[in-house]
């Protein structure tokens, strides 16, 4: 029977960082990846670009984080942002900083990154199998004694499972860890879609179709009360809402809508302006173009394809001469510039989603060392953890820093 001192379930960002960490530190390590090729998932990260990490802060970086960010600080604190850039770097893979703290790979290329982390893994001298699916742990007095892989017994006295959550399941993630972790008795906390596009009633959002906005304000509303908000970037989809703020939201709207409740997504489209700077604008515009048919001034307001489904959601004759305009219908103008509705009727599948919501209790899991509270021997890493966040590189760096501290945990 083989024997190895540890066994990483998981070939994605978590397992790689995990497994080349306890190799450098001196163990035998075996890393077994179900599917025919490790780090599927990576590459298809930032539309193939990969979002490597982000810049932010710890104390900040945590402030992303759900459910419990703090859960993070001895993972962070072992291996942060900066250490995955200079460890990417050394094999010739420099990053570059864009827009809202994201860092991706100078060359664009997720495989870049991919490739870097499997040549330090393979010099650390890790053995990868792919195509080996786990069947159970073995386990003696709550010790870990090994794995039953493919039919077969393999030995190990340390164990870090990092296979992922549920989304994306071609690439192999697909809920199977929460199986063996759920089977030696830990508590898996409800497992759904995270960084999900969100399907809206009505055909609002089709007629809008590829329409993409930015610098907008996107909020969530669930009787009447406001339960989070996010500006930046969103675009309109053949069924709903996506884009990077639609996503960040979905994590409030998913929740709500599975307690059956009637969620609101609004659009201010004008956050810049507040009411009464709008419609001095408005006002402005309206008393310039006074002879102008009102249909012909929307184009100072708006994207253009927008114009005519705004005109609908009105229902103001568009053939009006500016001046006959009247204060009440500038006020429904105004409202609906900075109360654009859409009413939510479902969201993505796992298929879809980013990420998975949900996972191993993180109260099961001593935050300094990702070992298991109920078994010895067995680590956690990465998605299948209860723990997600924001887009923007964040939960890239979830699995590098868990995976690194599991990882170094295993000399301990």
């Amino acid at each position: 029977m083989n024997k190895y001192d540890v066994i990483v379930v998981g070939g994605g960002p978590a397992g790689l960082v995990a497994a080349g960490r306890a190799a450098e530190l001196g163990a035998k390590v075996l890393l077994l990846e179900k599917i025919r090729q490790t780090g599927r998932k990576l590459l298809i990260t930032g539309k193939g670009r990969c979002n490597i990490t982000n810049d932010a802060q710890i104390s900040e970086f945590i402030t992303h984080v759900y459910p419990n960010g703090k859960f993070l600080r001895s993972a962070f604190s072992s291996f942060f942002s900066y250490d995955i850039i200079e460890l990417l770097k050394r094999y010739g893979v420099e990053s570059t900083l864009e827009r809202g703290g994201r860092y991706f790979p100078e060359s664009n290329s997720s495989a870049d990154v991919l490739n870097a982390l499997l040549r330090w893994v393979k010099e650390q001298n890790v053995e990868i199998q792919c195509g080996k699916r786990v069947e159970n742990i073995k386990k003696e007095n709550n010790a870990i004694k090994g794995l039953v892989v493919n039919g077969q017994e393999i030995a190990a006295s340390k164990v870090i499972l990092a296979t992922g959550g549920c989304s994306y399941p071609a690439t192999g993630s697909d809920g199977d860890g929460f199986i063996l972790a759920k089977e030696v008795g830990h508590t898996i906390e409800k497992v759904r879609p995270a960084l999900v596009p969100l399907e809206t009633k009505g055909d609002t959002a089709q007629k809008l179709q590829g329409l993409n906005l930015k610098n907008v304000m996107a909020s969530v509303w669930v009787n009447n009360k406001k339960l989070g908000e996010d500006f930046g970037e969103m675009i309109f989809t053949h069924f709903g809402l996506s884009g990077p703020i639609i996503l960040t939201l979905s994590r409030i709207v998913v929740d709500e809508i599975d307690k059956q409740n009637d969620v609101k997504i609004q659009i201010d489209l004008k956050p810049a302006l507040d009411e009464q700077k709008l419609d001095n604008r408005l006002i402005r515009d309206l008393n310039e173009h006074g002879k102008k048919k009102l249909g012909n001034i929307f184009k100072y307001w708006l994207p253009s394809t927008m114009v005519p489904v705004f005109i609908e959601l009105l229902g103001i004759n568009p053939e009006k001469e500016c001046h006959q305009v009247s204060s009440k219908e500038r006020k429904q103008i105004r409202h609906l510039l900075k109360n654009l509705p859409f009413y939510v009727s479902g969201y993505g599948s796992f298929k879809e989603a980013i990420i998975t919501a949900g996972g191993i209790s993180t109260k099961e899991i001593n935050s300094k060392t990702m070992e298991s509270k109920l078994i010895s021997g067995l680590y956690f890493a990465g998605e299948m953890i209860d723990l997600d966040a924001e887009t923007g590189g964040y939960n890239l760096q979830i699995a590098y820093s868990t995976g690194w501290l599991a990882g170094s945990s295993i000399k301990k």
